[in-house]
């Protein structure tokens, strides 16, 4: 297998596998894959998430992440220690009570630190309109 595939099967199980403990609310798991802090950027603005607010955010969640598939994976190694990993998610939710699923686009900025790879920028975007009309 040549690097870039063998990068992106490491990256993309690292983002599978972030997205799991989600799903199973698995604080120390999300946690131990984010930098701290780890920007984030999405439908509810800009900031930033630091390891004990990751562990926090895991386990109080308003919803609950059913299931999800990563589709249209696409890479590019910025550096030797930085990767953009950027994809398609679907989305199966429980919110409010109410099933929703959700398709939406995501980036993860990954970066080696200390031997060991970490979400140091995600950002989701709902997939739609870009102009935002309904």
């Amino acid at each position: 297998m040549d690097t870039h595939k063998a990068l992106k099967k490491d990256l993309l199980a690292l983002e599978k596998r972030f997205w799991t403990a989600i799903k199973d609310k698995d604080a120390a798991g999300a946690s131990s894959l984010s930098d701290d802090p780890c920007m984030v950027v999405g439908a509810q603005g800009v900031g930033e998430i630091d390891k004990a607010g990751m562990s926090k955010m895991v386990e109080t969640a308003s919803y609950e992440l059913k299931d999800f598939s990563l589709d249209d994976v696409r890479i590019r190694q910025l550096s030797d220690t930085v990767v953009a990993l950027a994809y398609k998610v679907s989305e199966d939710l429980k919110v409010d009570g109410k099933d929703v699923s959700l398709e939406a686009f995501d980036l993860s900025i990954w970066m080696k630190r200390d031997g060991h790879w970490v979400c140091a920028v995600h950002t989701e975007a709902p997939a739609g309109d870009p102009f935002g009309r309904h």
